[in-house]
């Protein structure tokens, strides 16, 4: 007779892991940080605004544990700090979501300050942290990039994005074999049309919802959902790419 239960592959429990989550605070990397505590998980996540923090945190801390601080990771010593407090507070490290990014205009259009800014923070940060985070770690963890698809569509408006997220699709595959030895696992999500106040003020509350439930924008809690199932393979299978996209064009 069948054993049904090689009718499913493992899943490994969640439960106890100590995360990092950069950019935990609001969109992706809070809806992140939030079902991630729900299954047990312990974090500490990081965000510009204090404000967003606090709230952030207020939310983790209903359905689990979590704590975390604010910094702005395109400055070398405040990545310094995010990992010095997050190893006070975690202790090990062995999951870690690389998400903190902010808009960036089209390379015309901006000086060359807020280049070096946006830049500094939308890629130059992402393989700090992730360097960061990979020293602290052992045999059996994660590191989750959260890139765009942006850097597939290359769409006019935002060249200075699309270079950083086209950086990060580059590198991650390269990382990835890299860390494969050593049973650290890397992977890359990139996501759609997805509503968060990344989009304000085009897209305010009101139409990000309009659009949401016409299919034509994604809910961040959608992305978290594919982190999730990223994190719940078996340590064999690598999921090293999910692009997670809206059904219907938004017009």
């Amino acid at each position: 007779m069948l054993d049904e239960k090689d009718a499913h592959t493992e899943q490994p429990d969640l439960r106890g892991r100590l995360a990092v989550v950069t950019g935990g605070t609001t969109g992706i990397g809070r809806a992140i940080a939030v079902l991630l505590a729900s299954y047990g998980v312990k974090l500490f996540v990081c965000g510009r605004n204090p404000d967003h923090l606090a709230d952030a945190l207020e939310r983790i801390r209903e359905v689990g544990e979590g704590d975390g601080i604010a910094v702005d990771l395109s400055l070398a010593e405040d990545v310094d700090r995010f990992f010095e407090a997050a190893r006070g507070y975690l202790g090990d490290i062995d999951l870690a979501v690389i998400n903190a990014a902010v808009p960036a205009s089209a390379l015309a259009d901006a000086g060359e300050n807020e280049t070096r800014y946006q830049l500094d923070t939308d890629l130059t940060a992402y393989l700090i942290c992730a360097q960061e985070a990979a020293r602290c770690m052992k045999a059996g963890s994660d590191i989750i990039f959260i890139g765009s698809m942006s850097a597939v569509s290359k769409s006019p408006g935002s060249s200075i994005y699309v270079a950083a997220k086209a950086g990060i699709q580059g590198f991650v595959p390269s990382f990835r074999k890299e860390l494969a030895d050593q049973d650290i696992k890397v992977g890359l999500i990139e996501p759609g049309f997805t509503g968060a106040d990344f989009q304000y003020p085009e897209f305010p509350p009101e139409k990000q919802r309009e659009l949401i439930n016409k299919h034509q924008m994604l809910r961040a809690e959608d992305i978290a959902a594919a982190a999730h199932f990223m994190l719940t393979q078996p340590r064999r299978t690598a999921v090293s790419l999910m692009r997670v996209e809206t059904r219907l064009e938004h017009p």
